[in-house]
């Protein structure tokens, strides 16, 4: 029988840094509607975002990650609507999860908004077939080794409350959960909290914006903070720290393209746990695009770095 044994390591790795079952991203400021459908276009402004993660360099079967996000505002009824779509490699499981999403934001005067959303969409993944035999192992009934795929119906539910200088968010991803049969996968919710501020120092050329993340499947939790500089709204970098698995300088380049901005940023994971024993480190890059359209906007509102 063919068996690939890295598939089993990478299973048992992914419990240690916590929560391989959704996308991880050490950006995650930069991310809009992947695990919380109330953020989408809660800005005011039309956004794409492409996100591409190499995780675990050098490592056979490590971690690949892309994501790519849509959001745009509808101003007439104050709603936003998204779309999510991202795929992952681990050894030899590929997965597929696509979202739509939809919000209803409060205006709370002043600039405040205290948004609700939900996505709804599929969640797919399939066991490939190249597996490697190894002497003294056995065939393992539960791992299928024949190109098996499996699909579940997905839900997200998500709440953020935002000023001018502050976010708090609140969601829960695979809210309906379910077992993907033929692969032999639970999918569990997630509960995401998400958190950050703005510190514009004197002068108003420098801002200082950290940012928290907490993830939990309620069997492991994953625990991500980082501090930004931002310089005169164009360049930023930082460093950021994932609980127990890795630290992870980052920067990047807020430009006016037309009649709105491209970002581009980068960041490298220095990995922390035993994986660094094997692996060279991750690097991640995203590419943003956002424009205002339609209702004039009042850009002094939306500068914050962690709605881009």
């Amino acid at each position: 029988m063919k068996k690939q044994y890295i598939i089993i390591f990478l299973f048992f790795v992914g419990g240690l840094v916590k929560g391989q079952q959704d996308p991880q991203f050490t950006q995650f400021m930069f991310d809009r509607v992947s695990y919380n459908p109330a953020a989408a276009a809660i800005d005011g402004y039309l956004n794409a975002t492409a996100f591409y993660r190499n995780q675990w360099t050098g490592f056979d079967g490590a971690p690949k990650t892309g994501l790519i996000n849509v959001a745009l505002p509808i101003y007439n009824i104050n709603s936003g609507v998204g779309i999510s779509l991202y795929f992952d490699e681990i050894g030899q499981q590929n997965t597929l999860n696509g979202l739509l999403s939809y919000n209803y934001q409060l205006k709370l005067g002043g600039g405040n908004k205290l948004s609700f959303g939900v996505a709804l969409g599929m969640y797919n993944t399939k066991m490939g077939t190249d597996w490697v035999a190894t002497d003294g192992v056995d065939f393992d009934n539960a791992i299928p080794i024949t190109g098996e795929s499996s699909t579940l119906f997905d839900a997200s539910f998500g709440a953020v409350f935002r000023t001018q200088e502050l976010y708090v968010g609140l969601s829960v991803t695979h809210l309906s959960g379910g077992h993907l049969e033929t692969v032999n996968i639970d999918l569990t919710q997630h509960v995401y909290f998400e958190a950050g501020y703005d510190f514009t120092l004197p002068g108003d050329a420098i801002k200082l914006i950290p940012n928290v993340l907490v993830k939990t499947d309620f069997a492991s939790t994953q625990v991500d903070v980082n501090m930004l500089a931002m310089w005169n709204n164009v360049v930023w970098f930082g460093v950021s720290y994932r609980l127990e698995d890795a630290i992870s300088p980052m920067g990047g380049v807020q430009l006016p393209v037309g009649k709105g901005e491209i970002r581009v940023g980068y960041s490298y994971d220095v990995t922390t746990s035993e994986i660094q024993n094997y692996s060279s480190g991750t690097h991640e890059v995203f590419l943003n695009y956002n424009m205002g359209i339609g209702k004039p906007l009042n850009k002094t509102k939306y500068n914050n770095v962690r709605f881009l």
